[in-house]
């Protein structure tokens, strides 16, 4: 996966990239049960069933990537909000993306909840490596 020739920076970034991806890929497994769970046990509508799921997701995905992937000392203090405020654009993009694809284009959910993950996760990736929990000055 990672090129030895690339300079070390972007061998870094690679793996910190595939980090996230590991990190994301557990969440998102969170994410679809509680979606999957929520749509096919109660009923519940799939936008409001992936808005669900996506919190579930959010809380392991901050947890896992705090100590793998960005292996950051940020205070919790400063790192829960940042993320919490990453997050919500990406509640956002979930709920728009969701809606987009479900009631607007009739598409299945969970098609469209593979396609809103995929947009969403470089969203995350890039705010909280240069944001939530970048280095402190």
């Amino acid at each position: 996966m990672s090129n030895p020739s690339a300079p070390a920076p972007a061998r870094a970034l690679a793996r910190q990239f595939a980090t996230f991806s590991g990190v994301g890929l557990v969440a998102a497994v969170v994410h679809f049960g509680v979606l999957i769970a929520l749509v096919e046990g109660t009923g519940t509508e799939a936008v409001r069933a992936a808005l669900a799921g996506f919190v579930a997701g959010a809380i392991v995905s901050y947890v896992l990537n705090r100590r793998l992937t960005y292996r950051s000392d940020r205070p919790h203090r400063e790192a829960t909000w940042r993320f919490g405020a990453v997050a919500a654009v990406g509640f956002v993009l979930t709920w728009a993306l969701m809606a987009a694809f479900t009631r607007g284009l009739g598409a299945p959910y969970l098609p469209a909840q593979l396609v809103t993950t995929g947009i969403v996760l470089f969203w995350t990736f890039i705010a909280n490596k240069l944001w939530t929990f970048s280095e402190r000055p």
